[in-house]
């Protein structure tokens, strides 16, 4: 005997048995900050506001560029609500692609006007330095200034820097570009590679290359020399080109802060906003400047260990981020060109 159940029975099943609503996130964030320094403020939050949070984290070989391209591939129908990235040139070209909107968050009222946007699309916090990891029983940190060291012929085939394809390299050599010119920084390139630096494929590298002996030193992130410096290996960091009496004209180091934004069309915008007031915190920017990554405070007041600099003590090197935000695109395609060959 065959039971026949009516329509309305049927249905009733068949919505038993969908997944249920709670497993809707209340905030979904795509994250560029490797994983280890970024989840523990995301818990904390969650442990404070009692929302949901997903987050998707960007991968090492990838950099920021995968996430960018998710979040362009999905502009008709966002996913994602937050976007917090690890640096800010890819951040300042989605707003001008329209993929950001516009959020004052009072967290950041006291964040220095050349690290945010005046349209409110994006917020810098947190940053890294472009820094020289030196390993000092093959070199004398005291005689490395800036990027012109590079190139000098005792250390052919001896120094190393990531190619500048992804991440903040990516970052820096575009600031290269809108800062000091093309034919500065399409002549500084020729002759690194005239002078056998070597390009590896990330910051990464350069950290374990020079710490382990095999380069002497090279160009990398903060972040990646405090990991070293922790590890007990024998490196010292260089902040390039600081302002003394025998560099009174030094250009400064670059600093490249994480930003966070609030996505158009963002599916959770309210939960959202309260997530970006969270990250942009002094609190949360203390945190990162006392974990592992050793971040920079781009606020002076904000708590720091003893060996953690405030952007305040750098001479840091003046970036026009709206230049580098669109000129980003185009340049990559021609370092593509260069480095990929």
């Amino acid at each position: 005997m065959t039971l026949t159940l009516p329509r309305s029975i049927i249905a009733a099943l068949a919505l038993a048995v969908l997944p249920s609503c709670a497993d809707e996130p209340d905030v979904v964030v795509y994250c560029a900050l490797d994983q280890v320094f970024s989840e523990e403020l995301l818990k904390k939050f969650e442990q404070q506001t009692g929302l949901d949070v997903r987050a998707e984290f960007d991968v090492e070989a990838a950099k920021t560029v995968g996430l960018v391209t998710r979040i362009r591939e999905e502009r008709n129908r966002p996913r994602c609500d937050v976007f917090w990235n690890n640096e800010i040139a890819h951040t300042v070209a989605l707003a001008d692609a329209g993929l950001l909107q516009a959020y004052d968050s009072p967290s950041a009222a006291d964040i220095p006007a050349q690290y945010k946007d005046a349209e409110h699309r994006w917020h810098g916090f947190a940053a890294r330095a472009r820094v020289f990891i030196v390993n000092t029983k093959l070199a004398d940190p005291t005689a490395i200034h800036g990027l012109e060291d590079l190139l000098a012929p005792q250390w052919k085939g001896k120094v190393c820097m990531a190619r500048p394809l992804t991440g903040t390299t990516l970052t820096h050599v575009i600031a290269l570009y809108t800062a000091l010119g093309a034919p500065w920084t399409d002549d500084f390139l020729s002759k690194a590679e005239a002078a056998g630096v070597n390009f590896v494929q990330s910051n990464g590298q350069v950290m374990r290359l020079v710490r382990e002996g095999q380069m002497a030193w090279g160009l990398t992130d903060s972040d990646d020399f405090n990991v070293a410096q922790l590890g007990g290996y024998p490196v010292a960091q260089v902040y390039l080109d600081q302002q003394d009496a025998a560099h009174p004209d030094a250009r400064g180091t670059l600093l490249i802060p994480n930003s966070v934004a609030l996505l158009s069309g963002a599916p959770h915008a309210e939960n959202a906003k309260k997530l970006i007031d969270f990250i942009l915190s002094k609190e949360s920017e203390a945190a990162l400047a006392a974990c592992e990554s050793a971040q920079i405070p781009l606020r002076a007041d904000v708590a720091k260990p003893a060996g953690v600099k405030s952007a305040a003590e750098l001479t840091v090197m003046q970036v026009d981020w709206h230049s580098v935000g669109a000129a980003i695109e185009q340049r990559l395609s021609a370092l593509k060109e260069r480095f990929l060959k």
